[in-house]
Protein backbone atom coordinates (compact mmCIF):
# COMPACT_ATOMS: atom_id res chain seq x y z
CA UNK A 1 0.00 0.00 0.00
CA UNK A 2 1.44 3.54 -0.94
CA UNK A 3 2.25 5.56 2.07
CA UNK A 4 2.52 9.48 2.71
CA UNK A 5 4.71 11.45 5.12
CA UNK A 6 2.22 12.96 8.01
CA UNK A 7 3.08 15.23 11.34
CA UNK A 8 2.88 13.21 14.37
CA UNK A 9 2.16 14.21 17.80
CA UNK A 10 2.25 10.82 19.97
CA UNK A 11 1.28 11.37 23.06
CA UNK A 12 1.05 14.81 23.16
CA UNK A 13 3.13 18.00 24.83
CA UNK A 14 4.73 20.87 23.97
CA UNK A 15 5.68 21.95 19.64
CA UNK A 16 8.95 19.24 20.68
CA UNK A 17 6.76 16.19 20.53
CA UNK A 18 6.22 17.04 16.52
CA UNK A 19 7.14 14.27 14.33
CA UNK A 20 7.44 13.39 10.98
CA UNK A 21 5.90 9.70 10.32
CA UNK A 22 4.42 8.08 7.32
CA UNK A 23 0.75 6.38 7.10
CA UNK A 24 -1.01 4.58 4.61
CA UNK A 25 -2.45 6.90 2.00
CA UNK A 26 -5.50 7.49 2.91
CA UNK A 27 -9.20 5.88 0.81
CA UNK A 28 -11.80 7.98 0.05
CA UNK A 29 -15.72 7.39 1.07
CA UNK A 30 -18.53 7.49 -1.14
CA UNK A 31 -19.03 11.20 -0.40
CA UNK A 32 -15.13 12.45 -0.16
CA UNK A 33 -12.40 13.31 -2.06
CA UNK A 34 -8.78 12.63 -1.68
CA UNK A 35 -6.60 15.44 -1.92
CA UNK A 36 -3.10 15.48 -2.49
CA UNK A 37 -2.26 18.86 0.10
CA UNK A 38 -0.46 21.85 -1.31
CA UNK A 39 -0.57 23.35 2.27
CA UNK A 40 -2.50 23.39 5.61
CA UNK A 41 -3.59 25.41 7.53
CA UNK A 42 -2.01 25.75 11.57
CA UNK A 43 -4.94 26.42 13.82
CA UNK A 44 -5.58 27.25 17.32
CA UNK A 45 -7.43 24.06 17.86
CA UNK A 46 -4.49 22.27 16.46
CA UNK A 47 -2.04 23.45 18.91
CA UNK A 48 -4.89 22.44 21.67
CA UNK A 49 -5.58 18.90 20.17
CA UNK A 50 -1.28 18.34 20.64
CA UNK A 51 -1.61 18.97 23.69
CA UNK A 52 -4.26 17.13 24.27
CA UNK A 53 -7.26 18.93 24.91
CA UNK A 54 -9.30 18.87 21.70
CA UNK A 55 -9.37 15.17 20.56
CA UNK A 56 -10.80 14.17 17.04
CA UNK A 57 -14.22 13.33 16.95
CA UNK A 58 -15.61 9.53 16.30
CA UNK A 59 -14.55 8.71 13.16
CA UNK A 60 -12.03 11.31 12.30
CA UNK A 61 -7.99 10.92 11.53
CA UNK A 62 -5.91 11.58 14.70
CA UNK A 63 -3.94 13.64 12.69
CA UNK A 64 -3.93 17.26 13.29
CA UNK A 65 -5.09 19.64 10.28
CA UNK A 66 -8.83 21.05 9.81
CA UNK A 67 -8.20 23.02 6.77
CA UNK A 68 -6.46 22.33 3.11
CA UNK A 69 -5.50 23.47 -0.37
CA UNK A 70 -4.49 20.92 -2.96
CA UNK A 71 -5.10 18.67 -5.92
CA UNK A 72 -8.16 16.49 -6.30
CA UNK A 73 -6.37 13.07 -7.04
CA UNK A 74 -9.18 10.42 -6.02
CA UNK A 75 -13.19 10.36 -6.16
CA UNK A 76 -15.65 8.56 -3.89
CA UNK A 77 -18.53 6.60 -5.25
CA UNK A 78 -20.90 9.39 -4.89
CA UNK A 79 -19.41 12.15 -5.97
CA UNK A 80 -20.06 14.37 -9.13
CA UNK A 81 -19.27 17.70 -8.02
CA UNK A 82 -15.71 17.59 -8.50
CA UNK A 83 -13.18 16.12 -10.77
CA UNK A 84 -9.58 14.56 -11.07
CA UNK A 85 -7.25 17.46 -11.47
CA UNK A 86 -9.71 20.17 -9.66
CA UNK A 87 -8.16 23.00 -7.25
CA UNK A 88 -10.08 22.96 -4.12
CA UNK A 89 -9.77 24.04 -0.46
CA UNK A 90 -11.50 22.13 2.35
CA UNK A 91 -12.63 22.04 5.57
CA UNK A 92 -11.14 18.68 6.97
CA UNK A 93 -12.27 16.53 9.93
CA UNK A 94 -8.68 16.36 10.65
CA UNK A 95 -5.84 14.45 8.93
CA UNK A 96 -4.96 17.77 7.02
CA UNK A 97 -1.27 17.70 8.66
CA UNK A 98 -0.25 14.90 5.97
CA UNK A 99 0.58 14.24 2.21
CA UNK A 100 -2.84 13.73 1.21
CA UNK A 101 -6.05 14.12 2.95
CA UNK A 102 -9.52 12.44 2.39
CA UNK A 103 -11.91 15.45 2.62
CA UNK A 104 -15.87 15.52 2.44
CA UNK A 105 -16.74 16.90 -0.90
CA UNK A 106 -19.20 18.86 0.25
CA UNK A 107 -17.25 20.71 2.27
CA UNK A 108 -14.77 21.49 -0.52
CA UNK A 109 -14.12 24.69 -2.33
CA UNK A 110 -13.48 26.11 -5.43
CA UNK A 111 -10.10 27.91 -4.90
CA UNK A 112 -10.65 31.51 -6.49
CA UNK A 113 -8.62 32.48 -9.61
CA UNK A 114 -7.13 35.38 -7.10
CA UNK A 115 -5.76 33.45 -4.99
CA UNK A 116 -2.57 31.67 -4.64
CA UNK A 117 -3.30 27.53 -4.28
CA UNK A 118 -0.90 28.28 -1.62
CA UNK A 119 -2.58 30.81 0.37
CA UNK A 120 -6.02 29.16 -0.20
CA UNK A 121 -5.41 26.54 2.83
CA UNK A 122 -5.51 29.75 5.07
CA UNK A 123 -9.39 30.28 4.29
CA UNK A 124 -11.82 27.35 4.95
CA UNK A 125 -11.17 27.21 8.62
CA UNK A 126 -11.73 31.12 9.36
CA UNK A 127 -14.16 31.85 6.79
CA UNK A 128 -16.47 28.57 7.92
CA UNK A 129 -16.25 30.34 11.37
CA UNK A 130 -17.07 33.69 10.81
CA UNK A 131 -19.81 32.95 8.43
CA UNK A 132 -21.19 30.51 10.28
CA UNK A 133 -21.62 32.59 13.36
CA UNK A 134 -21.90 35.68 12.05
CA UNK A 135 -24.08 35.93 9.14
CA UNK A 136 -25.81 32.42 8.98
CA UNK A 137 -29.21 32.31 9.67
CA UNK A 138 -28.76 36.18 11.00
CA UNK A 139 -30.30 39.40 8.30
CA UNK A 140 -27.13 41.47 9.28
CA UNK A 141 -27.81 44.84 8.15
CA UNK A 142 -25.25 47.47 6.34
CA UNK A 143 -23.74 49.81 8.80
CA UNK A 144 -24.12 47.85 11.98
CA UNK A 145 -21.09 47.73 14.69
CA UNK A 146 -19.01 44.73 15.11
CA UNK A 147 -16.25 44.53 17.59
CA UNK A 148 -13.80 42.09 17.19
CA UNK A 149 -11.15 41.13 19.58
CA UNK A 150 -7.86 39.98 18.28
CA UNK A 151 -8.31 41.48 14.81
CA UNK A 152 -4.49 40.40 13.86
CA UNK A 153 -5.74 36.74 14.40
CA UNK A 154 -6.92 34.17 11.75
CA UNK A 155 -10.72 34.06 12.57
CA UNK A 156 -10.33 37.98 13.58
CA UNK A 157 -8.53 39.01 10.59
CA UNK A 158 -11.28 37.27 8.46
CA UNK A 159 -13.98 38.59 10.54
CA UNK A 160 -12.39 42.33 10.11
CA UNK A 161 -11.74 41.81 6.34
CA UNK A 162 -15.52 40.16 5.42
CA UNK A 163 -17.46 42.69 7.88
CA UNK A 164 -15.64 45.79 6.17
CA UNK A 165 -17.17 43.99 2.46
CA UNK A 166 -20.05 43.44 3.87
CA UNK A 167 -20.64 47.39 4.69
CA UNK A 168 -19.79 47.14 8.76
CA UNK A 169 -18.47 49.39 11.04
CA UNK A 170 -16.04 47.57 12.26
CA UNK A 171 -13.89 47.87 15.54
CA UNK A 172 -11.11 45.50 16.83
CA UNK A 173 -8.76 45.07 19.16
CA UNK A 174 -5.10 44.21 19.02
CA UNK A 175 -1.73 44.13 20.76
CA UNK A 176 1.54 44.37 18.49
CA UNK A 177 2.01 46.28 15.94
CA UNK A 178 2.08 44.38 13.48
CA UNK A 179 -1.63 42.55 14.25
CA UNK A 180 -2.84 46.53 14.54
CA UNK A 181 -1.57 47.30 11.15
CA UNK A 182 -3.11 44.20 9.17
CA UNK A 183 -6.08 45.01 11.18
CA UNK A 184 -5.96 48.47 9.83
CA UNK A 185 -5.14 47.36 6.37
CA UNK A 186 -7.96 44.97 6.39
CA UNK A 187 -10.35 47.77 6.95
CA UNK A 188 -11.09 48.16 10.70
CA UNK A 189 -12.49 51.68 11.30
CA UNK A 190 -11.07 51.89 14.19
CA UNK A 191 -7.83 49.57 15.66
CA UNK A 192 -7.67 49.68 19.65
CA UNK A 193 -4.38 48.96 21.26
CA UNK A 194 -5.54 46.75 24.52
CA UNK A 195 -2.79 46.83 26.47
CA UNK A 196 -2.76 50.85 26.60
CA UNK A 197 -6.82 51.89 25.78
CA UNK A 198 -10.55 50.69 27.10
CA UNK A 199 -12.05 49.01 24.01
CA UNK A 200 -15.38 49.10 26.19
CA UNK A 201 -15.35 53.15 26.46
CA UNK A 202 -14.00 53.84 22.93
CA UNK A 203 -17.36 51.35 21.69
CA UNK A 204 -19.64 53.14 23.74
CA UNK A 205 -18.74 56.14 23.23
CA UNK A 206 -19.26 55.17 19.04
CA UNK A 207 -22.74 53.91 20.10
CA UNK A 208 -22.38 50.16 20.98
CA UNK A 209 -21.75 46.98 19.15
CA UNK A 210 -24.42 44.97 17.42
CA UNK A 211 -22.25 42.14 17.21
CA UNK A 212 -18.92 40.71 19.35
CA UNK A 213 -16.45 37.87 18.58
CA UNK A 214 -14.64 37.24 21.55
CA UNK A 215 -11.84 34.87 22.51
CA UNK A 216 -10.41 35.82 25.57
CA UNK A 217 -13.46 35.25 27.81
CA UNK A 218 -12.60 35.85 31.89
CA UNK A 219 -12.98 39.36 32.58
CA UNK A 220 -13.66 40.11 28.82
CA UNK A 221 -17.02 39.07 29.29
CA UNK A 222 -18.80 41.28 31.44
CA UNK A 223 -16.86 44.24 29.71
CA UNK A 224 -18.32 43.16 26.38
CA UNK A 225 -21.69 43.78 27.79
CA UNK A 226 -20.89 47.09 29.01
CA UNK A 227 -19.47 47.43 25.40
CA UNK A 228 -22.71 46.46 23.53
CA UNK A 229 -25.72 48.03 22.60
CA UNK A 230 -29.20 46.79 22.91
CA UNK A 231 -30.09 43.56 21.14
CA UNK A 232 -26.45 42.95 20.44
CA UNK A 233 -25.12 39.32 19.87
CA UNK A 234 -22.24 38.52 22.09
CA UNK A 235 -20.19 35.26 20.17
CA UNK A 236 -17.94 33.47 22.45
CA UNK A 237 -15.63 31.42 19.94
CA UNK A 238 -12.67 30.79 22.33
CA UNK A 239 -11.74 31.94 26.63
CA UNK A 240 -8.13 32.28 26.35
CA UNK A 241 -8.36 34.24 29.88
CA UNK A 242 -10.46 31.77 31.77
CA UNK A 243 -13.85 29.55 31.33
CA UNK A 244 -15.20 30.47 34.79
CA UNK A 245 -16.08 33.90 34.99
CA UNK A 246 -18.52 35.82 37.65
CA UNK A 247 -20.88 38.10 35.91
CA UNK A 248 -24.02 40.61 36.96
CA UNK A 249 -26.54 39.12 34.30
CA UNK A 250 -28.47 42.93 34.48
CA UNK A 251 -27.08 43.98 30.94
CA UNK A 252 -28.84 41.10 29.33
CA UNK A 253 -32.10 41.77 30.64
CA UNK A 254 -31.82 45.53 30.57
CA UNK A 255 -30.25 45.23 26.74
CA UNK A 256 -31.71 42.04 25.28
CA UNK A 257 -28.04 40.51 25.03
CA UNK A 258 -28.04 37.46 23.06
CA UNK A 259 -25.11 35.74 24.45
CA UNK A 260 -23.85 32.43 21.97
CA UNK A 261 -20.85 30.74 21.25
CA UNK A 262 -19.87 27.58 19.21
CA UNK A 263 -17.60 25.13 17.93
CA UNK A 264 -17.39 24.27 14.19
CA UNK A 265 -15.70 20.72 14.28
CA UNK A 266 -18.23 19.09 15.94
CA UNK A 267 -21.01 20.36 13.45
CA UNK A 268 -23.00 17.84 11.50
CA UNK A 269 -21.63 17.41 7.82
CA UNK A 270 -24.95 18.60 6.78
CA UNK A 271 -24.16 22.16 8.35
CA UNK A 272 -20.96 22.41 7.48
CA UNK A 273 -22.21 21.64 4.01
CA UNK A 274 -24.69 24.43 3.96
CA UNK A 275 -22.19 27.20 5.10
CA UNK A 276 -19.52 25.57 1.87
CA UNK A 277 -22.81 26.55 0.12
CA UNK A 278 -23.40 29.91 0.95
CA UNK A 279 -19.34 30.54 0.85
CA UNK A 280 -19.34 29.19 -3.09
CA UNK A 281 -22.76 32.00 -3.44
CA UNK A 282 -22.08 34.67 -1.40
CA UNK A 283 -18.77 35.12 -0.34
CA UNK A 284 -16.05 33.97 -2.94
CA UNK A 285 -16.82 36.53 -5.58
CA UNK A 286 -15.40 39.35 -3.51
CA UNK A 287 -12.02 37.83 -3.92
CA UNK A 288 -12.76 38.23 -7.48
CA UNK A 289 -13.86 42.04 -6.69
CA UNK A 290 -11.18 42.91 -4.53
CA UNK A 291 -12.90 43.27 -1.20
CA UNK A 292 -11.06 39.99 0.22
CA UNK A 293 -7.78 38.33 -0.04
CA UNK A 294 -5.85 35.88 2.02
CA UNK A 295 -3.69 37.11 4.73
CA UNK A 296 -0.98 34.37 4.94
CA UNK A 297 1.61 35.24 7.40
CA UNK A 298 4.53 32.56 7.28
CA UNK A 299 4.80 29.16 5.20
CA UNK A 300 7.05 26.63 6.71
CA UNK A 301 7.01 23.11 5.54
CA UNK A 302 6.68 19.98 7.49
CA UNK A 303 9.96 19.70 8.92
CA UNK A 304 9.56 22.69 10.32
CA UNK A 305 6.25 21.82 12.44
CA UNK A 306 7.63 22.37 15.93
CA UNK A 307 8.83 26.10 14.59
CA UNK A 308 5.48 26.86 13.28
CA UNK A 309 3.32 25.94 16.67
CA UNK A 310 5.72 27.58 18.13
CA UNK A 311 5.01 30.91 16.61
CA UNK A 312 1.60 30.30 16.88
CA UNK A 313 2.03 29.88 20.28
CA UNK A 314 4.17 33.06 20.31
CA UNK A 315 3.56 36.95 21.01
CA UNK A 316 2.45 39.11 17.94
CA UNK A 317 1.56 36.96 15.14
CA UNK A 318 -0.86 38.35 12.86
CA UNK A 319 -2.45 36.26 9.90
CA UNK A 320 -1.92 32.91 9.20
CA UNK A 321 0.43 30.27 9.72
CA UNK A 322 0.60 27.42 6.93
CA UNK A 323 2.66 24.13 6.31
CA UNK A 324 3.75 22.61 2.72
CA UNK A 325 4.50 18.87 2.88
Amino acid sequence: MAEMRVIEHGEGGGPEVLRIGTRPIPEPAADEVLVRVIAAGVNGPDLKQRLGNYPPPKGASDLMGLEVSGEVVGLGSDVTKWKKGDLVCGLCNGGGYAEYVVVPAAQCLPIPSEVDPVDAAGLPETFFTVWSNVWHGHDVPEGATMLVHGGGGGIGSTAVQLGKALGLRVFTTAGSDASRALAADLGAERVIDYKTEDFVEIVRAAGGADIIIDFMGGDYVQRNMKAARADCRIIQLAFDLGAKVEVGLGSILMKRIVYTGSALRPRSPEFKAAIAAELTERVWPLFAEGRLRPVTNRIFSFEEAREAHEAMEGPGHAGKTLLRP
